[in-house]
């Protein structure tokens, strides 16, 4: 006979106590009802509970404060926040201190649902077989050693984020610029999970035209179409009880969108040509290097799969932004395909190294590592040394920065004018800082323009209108 599994409720919402009560009921789980933390501890006293539901705003002791204090107490209780506090920092601050997961108010009852299976059929796994080996980061150190070598202030900003979320199921979204190492990233989060001896699958969503995608994540029955000769299964399947990473995000077409994220919301989806839907358990990571709330507000991204998939954030720095890495990159690539292609691994000139300090690395740690490899494999840097040089001079300037006064001001200054227009000058210096932002942010972009709009936030058209405006030349010189 199955054992009677209890639930403790804290919340200071009388209302909100009585609706999880019922719902807890209806499910044949015992409620149990906490309005602030501390009358919680003394349920937790009284009987330990399967699981707990934890509000973050209570009076007296905080969520958090109550959250330490539980898991002190019963390390092993899982416990899942329902909070409208839904900041990024609260979310992190949560899952640090041992939330299972995190469901933001309002939600969904299917999301409760999904929550609570997946919380009590963890820990009736656990009761069966002890609880799971966490991979330590050796365990998978080539996987990881290129992300974190050197392990700059920012970059280890990132992986203490990796070590909050990796032992939840929460939704991750991993964001930067193309070859900044966000796979690793997801891999280290799934390494570090207790999903760790389940699958980990990548679908990469730039690659294939969306009929072929759908057929890929979600699979087909037999004569779904032609040439669907037998039942094929989708990734998901293939993932479930694992991860799913699912690079380029922002590619997928918007119909495969809203599939995805009824099984986001769900945890089912149908086959291709399927009539029954099918039930997955499958932590989705995803990854992109485009600004998603710009492609949000064009249309081409819907506004609910973006906040389904934007519970936490990882931003990866691009390479320029974290220099201090590059000497340590260099000599574990150099050690890589040394021993890969079986050669000697000769110390690169010191006027190598300088020239990879100085370099911008537009495309980031994966650029590195493409030049590291040739220079293995020939033997010589010099060519690599002369291509570096070449490129450093030939890449895009941005144009001198606008005065930083104005035209009113300076007038009224020098004495020409007995008077000044306030408004005037205010919109003036707004051109002028104007200017010099857009300037800026083409030369980091490397004067990509479509790229450059989206991190302004302005249309591409938009763009060009302020670039013509500020004196801003469409095709700079060298």
């Amino acid at each position: 006979m199955k054992p009677v599994q209890r639930v403790l409720i804290v919340d200071d919402d009388a209302s909100a106590r009585e609706w999880l009560g019922a719902f807890m009921r209806s499910r044949g789980l015992v409620p149990v009802a906490a309005a602030s933390g501390e009358e919680a501890l003394e349920e937790l006293r009284r009987a330990t509970p399967d699981v707990v539901t934890l509000d973050l705003v209570l009076p007296g002791m905080d969520g958090i404060a109550t959250l330490r204090a539980l898991k002190a107490s019963a390390p092993r209780v899982p416990v899942i926040i329902l909070s409208g506090v839904g900041t990024t920092q609260a979310i992190v601050e949560a899952l640090r201190f041992g939330a299972a997961d995190f469901l933001r108010k309002p939600f969904e009852v299917e999301e409760l649902e999904i929550a609570l299976d997946k919380v009590l059929a963890r820990a009736a796994l656990e009761a069966e077989s002890g609880p799971r080996v966490r991979f330590s980061d050796g365990a998978f150190g080539a996987a990881s050693a290129p992300l974190f070598a050197g392990q700059s202030s920012k970059m280890r900003l990132v992986d203490d984020m990796i070590d909050h979320v990796a032992d939840t199921d929460i939704t991750v979204l991993i964001r930067g610029e193309s070859g900044t190492g966000k796979e690793l990233v997801a891999r280290t989060i799934w390494t570090r999970s207790n999903r760790a001896r389940r699958p980990f699958v990548k679908v990469n969503c730039a690659a294939l035209p969306h009929e072929l995608l759908e057929s890929e994540l979600f699979g087909y029955e037999k004569g779904a179409f032609t040439g669907a000769h037998k039942r094929k299964l989708g990734k998901f399947e293939i993932a479930n009880g694992g991860t799913i990473f699912l690079d380029e995000i922002s590619e997928m077409h918007p119909s495969l969108q809203a599939k995805l994220l009824q099984v986001l919301q769900d945890g089912q989806f149908s086959r291709l040509g399927g009539h029954g839907d099918v039930a997955v358990d499958a932590r989705v990571i995803a990854a992109t290097n485009r600004h998603l709330e710009a492609a949000v507000r064009e249309g081409s991204f819907r506004e609910d799969l973006f906040y389904r998939l934007n519970v936490v954030t990882i931003q990866l720095p691009p390479l320029r932004e974290r220099r201090d890495e590059v000497p340590p990159l260099t000599d574990h690539f150099l050690e890589r395909y040394a021993r890969e292609y079986g050669k000697e691994a000769k110390p690169l000139p010191d006027e190598v190294r300088a020239a990879f300090l100085v370099y911008d690395w537009p495309g980031n740690i994966r650029e590195l590592e493409n030049l590291v490899k040739r220079i293995v494999v020939l033997g010589d840097a010099a060519p690599v040394l002369a291509e570096l040089r070449a490129r450093s001079a030939s890449a895009p300037r941005a144009p001198a920065p606008a005065p930083a006064s104005t035209g009113e001001l300076d007038r009224y200054l020098a004495g020409e004018t007995p008077r000044v227009s306030l408004k005037r000058v205010a919109r003036e210096a707004a051109q002028v800082a104007e200017a010099r932002l857009i300037a800026r942010v083409l030369q980091r972009t490397r004067w990509n323009r479509k790229e450059a709009a989206a991190i302004l936030q302005i249309s591409y058209k938009a763009l060009l209108y302020k670039m013509r405006d500020a004196g801003l030349s469409d095709s700079p010189r060298p």
